[in-house]
Formats: structure tokens, sequence, C-alpha cells
């Protein structure tokens, strides 16, 4: 039984590394493509953009192993079955569920482990990547000079070339304005040539003008009156170093985005979500206090009172003709109506902050509660993939890919449908994150049943044969 076990682990694991690649491969490229834009153009070298996608590759793994399971599972069966190996395994007395065993006590520690990685480090490896990113989208784009056009990406310079020779190098017709002295001192640069390059490590660009001159000159007046003096200074060659320093990928401390929910783990989840919680508890609590002040209470005139009449003595109200009562005070009509609005106004921001207080506790209550749903649906994708396998006996790249995924993209809509319906407080948050798993649970026991029965579930003959025995009933 052991070498049976082992032939099995065998046979699972290897398209498990496979499939779990490709599948991480796919989301990586699916999810980096949104911030493409952002990374090109910007010279961050094949070191900076290995750290970005090896950090990004460990937030994509709890997505990722749930697919790999399902598909892996779904190939080691279905060609198991497909060349009767099962078949034979089962002619010898093992039960499928024995055959099973020792891929389920494989994916249920891989779950468990799932479950730490994504508790413990998947959390810094989001804080490492997302402060990477900020950095990256706070970089200036790498330097380019266009011909014609002023290009004032350094700092101080504004520097135009009309002519740029193929090599990247050559320059003709150069043009700069320095300002890198500040004030209303203004220098201008003239040349008819130069080239460009980099040293010291890309740390510098050196500007190499050829022939032309150079005009200071107090104020940038001078250059539009003729009549004013600046001085001019005629060059055969001039060297220019420019600093690249404003070009440098400046990291920000990893501090001033711990905050966000993705970089914590269940323990500070916890603690945040329990203070929104008392909070929005606090709020409510108050409303009634804080609203009081908007109310005014008014009073009855009691001057025939103070005056020594008795209330036996004041007119019977039914008696009192319509027209005898007097016309309403408009002030006071304008007064109720300013005070009936910023009730209005005052309750609907009121409410708006809790709404939104218990919305951002939600938020932090899913990713709680996803980090034991993303793990469980390992599971629950082998309980759907390993029996579906042995029934439809084929293996391969085929029937596999397109059964895994149908059921992916249906864990995937009914966990967003979840999250969105857990946020907005229409369900509980446990609810909602758990309801995908538990409709999937029973389809896996079903698929599990059916194959321990040998069941042709999904062969032609099956159905025929269902659809017969309906006829037949209904005579």
């Amino acid at each position: 039984m052991k070498k049976l076990d082992k032939l099995i682990l065998k046979a699972f694991f290897g398209p498990f590394i496979l499939t779990f690649a490709v599948v991480e491969f796919i989301l990586l490229t699916q999810y980096m493509l949104k911030y493409l834009d952002e990374l090109v153009g910007k010279n961050l070298g094949g070191e900076v953009f290995g750290e970005l996608l090896f950090y990004f590759s460990i937030n994509m793994a709890p997505v990722a192993l749930p697919l790999a399971v399902l598909l892996s599972s779904l190939m080691t069966f279905g060609t198991l079955g497909e060349h009767n190996e099962l078949t034979a395994i089962k002619t010898s007395g093992i039960t499928l569920t024995r055959i099973l065993r020792p891929v389920f006590i494989s994916v249920t520690l891989l779950t468990v482990g799932a479950f730490f990685f994504n508790n413990n480090v998947v959390p810094k490896a989001n804080l490492k990547a997302y402060s990477l990113l900020w950095d990256i989208r706070q970089k200036k784009p790498a330097m380019n000079f266009k011909e014609g056009a002023f290009y004032n990406g350094i700092p101080g310079y504004s520097i135009k070339v009309n002519k740029k020779l193929n090599d990247g190098q050559t320059l003709g017709d150069v043009m700069i304005y320095d300002h890198s002295k500040g004030g209303s001192n203004t220098t201008v640069i003239l040349a008819d040539s130069g080239e460009m390059y980099m040293a010291h490590n890309d740390s510098y660009l050196i500007l190499d003008l050829f022939r032309g001159n150079t005009y200071v000159a107090q104020n940038t007046e001078s250059f539009r009156n003729s009549n004013d003096q600046f001085v001019r200074q005629q060059f055969d060659e001039s060297k220019i170093i420019l600093s690249m320093a404003s070009f440098n990928l400046n990291r920000t401390r990893e501090e001033f985005f711990s905050e966000n929910k993705m970089m914590k783990n269940i323990t500070e989840l916890n603690i945040v979500t329990d203070s929104l919680h008392r909070y929005s508890a606090r709020e409510v609590k108050f409303f009634a206090p804080n609203v009081d002040p908007f109310y005014s209470y008014f009073k009855a005139d009691t001057g025939h009172v103070k005056n020594g009449r008795r209330l036996s003595d004041l007119p019977d109200p039914a008696k009192i003709k319509k027209k005898e009562l007097p016309a309403p005070d408009m002030n006071v009509l304008s007064l109720a109506t300013n005070k009936a609005r910023n009730i209005k106004s005052f309750t609907n921001s009121y409410v708006e902050r809790i709404k939104n207080t218990r919305r951002e506790a939600n938020n932090y209550e899913i990713e709680i509660w996803k980090k034991f749903t993303q793990s469980a649906a390992i599971l629950i994708m082998f309980l759907i993939g390993a029996p579906l396998g042995a029934i439809i006996k084929k293996g391969g790249l085929g029937v596999p890919v397109l059964i895994s995924i149908l059921f992916f993209i249906l864990m995937y809509v009914m966990s967003i449908l979840g999250e969105k319906w857990a946020r907005e407080g229409l369900v509980e948050v446990g609810v909602g994150l758990w309801a995908g798993n538990f409709i999937l649970l029973p389809i896996g026991l079903f698929f599990l049943n059916q194959a321990r029965n040998d069941s042709n579930l999904l062969e032609v003959d099956f159905w025929r044969k269902l659809m017969t025995r309906l006829r037949r009933n209904k005579l």
C-alpha cells in the first residue's frame, strides 16, 4: 500500500507544481498589466522589476493555490482513469476513498500551511510590494530629449535640442536656460553642436558643447530689450555636469503604509475591527444628545396667567372662530424651516459617517475571513477535482482545463458577490465570505459519491438512460 501511495502522490505533485507555476504566471501577468503604464519608461532596471514581481507573486499565491489544486487533481485522476489504472486498483479491493487518502492528507496539510502563509507572509509581502510600487509611481520617467521641444525634467534647467542623431548622443543646435542659481539671475547657453553621456554609474549627465556662446543677465527682461547690457562669453568647447539625483528611485519608509488592511495579520485586523465597531456603537449612542441642541422648545404665552386670570377664565378654543385666529408669524415659519434643514443636514452627515465607519469595519473583517476561506477553498477544490477526474477519465490539458476554469469562475463570482454584500452590510460578513465554499462543498461531496459508485455521470449514455427513465415514470 505504501508503494501505491507513493505512486499516487508522485502522479499528483508533478502536475500540481506545473499548474501552480502556470496559474501564478497568468494571474501575475494579468495583475501587473494594470500598472504597466506606470512601470515602463522609467529605467528601473532588472533588479527593481524582479523585486516587484517576487512580492506580487507571493500576493497571488493564495488565489493560485485553489485553482492549481483543482486542475492538478482533475489531471491526475483523469489520467489514472483514462489509462484504466483506477479500474485495476479498484479490482484489487481498494476503495476510491482509500486511493484519494494520501493526496487528501497532503492537500489538508497544504491548506493549513496556506493559512499560516496567508496570515504571516502575505501581509509582509504586500507591505513591501505596495510601498515599492508607490515609490515607482513617484519616480520621474527616464530622460528623453525630443527634437524642437524644451525638456524640463532636470531641476533648474530647460534644454532644447533642435537635432538629435540616431546614436542618441550627438546633438545639434542646443539651447539651455540655466535657472539653477535661483533669483532673477538667468543664464542662456547656445551651442552649434554637442554630445551627451552618463558618468559615475549614471549619477551625472555630461553635456559637452561645441562652438557657442554663454549669455548672463541680471533679469529675464535683458534678453527682450536689446538696449540692456548682458555678459556674453564665447567658447569653442564647454562642459556642463548635471546631477541625476532627481531621477533616482527614492524609497519611502514602509511604516507609512502599514495601516492598510492588506498589510495586517488576523490579530492586528481584529484590533482595528473592534475599534471601529466600538466607535460606531458610540456614535449611535450619542446621536440623540448631539441632535438635541438643534431643537428649540417654544412655550405658550402665559401673560394672562401672570395677570391673575385663572385657566377657567380663558376663552374656550372650540368657540374661537377661524377668522379670529391670528395670522402665522412669517419669522417663526422661516426659523422653523431653517432649523428643519439644519437637522436634516446634520442627521444625513451623521448617518453617513456611521455607515462609512461600519463599511470600513466590514472591510477589515472581510480580510480576516478571506484568510480562512481562501485556505479552505484549496480542500474544497480537491474534493471537486479528484472525484470529477475519476468520473470523466480524461487527463491532459483539454477537458480538465475547461472544467477547472468553469468552477474557478463560479467560485470567483460567488466570492466577489459575497464580499460586496458583506461590505454593504446586506449579510453578515462571515456568511458572505463563506457562502461560496458552502455552495461548492455539496457539489464536491456529490461528485465524490458518484465516483465511489462508478457513476458515468458525464457520459451520454447516462443522460439517455435518465431521460428514458423519466419518460417511463410520466407514463
